[in-house]
């Protein structure tokens, strides 16, 4: 018998994660607005807005529309699955 490894799709630890990087931090910063108070806003607990920010949680899609709306921006002005480039950069 073989010991090569048969076609099959990595398991799940094996895969890279699905990363999503958003802009909330530079929204709340902008807009002078504390965690709390978009906590506050969107009806969340304020350390789930730190989660989000730091990458640690995937916001649900109706979260996700949610901020969009409380920010009046368009969800992909906050969220992307490509790094932001930094302030100043050019594309």
């Amino acid at each position: 018998m073989s010991a090569e490894p048969t076609d099959r799709r990595p398991a799940a630890a094996e895969r890279p994660a699905e990363t999503v990087y958003n802009r909330i931090a530079m929204l709340r910063a902008e807009r002078g607005i504390s965690r709390r108070e978009l906590s506050e806003a969107l009806g969340i607990h304020y350390q789930t807005v730190g989660y989000l920010e730091r990458g640690e949680f995937r916001p649900s899609l109706y979260l996700a529309l949610r901020l969009s709306q409380y920010f009046g921006v368009p969800v992909e002005v906050i969220f992307s699955t490509e790094p932001f480039p930094r302030l100043g950069e050019h594309p």
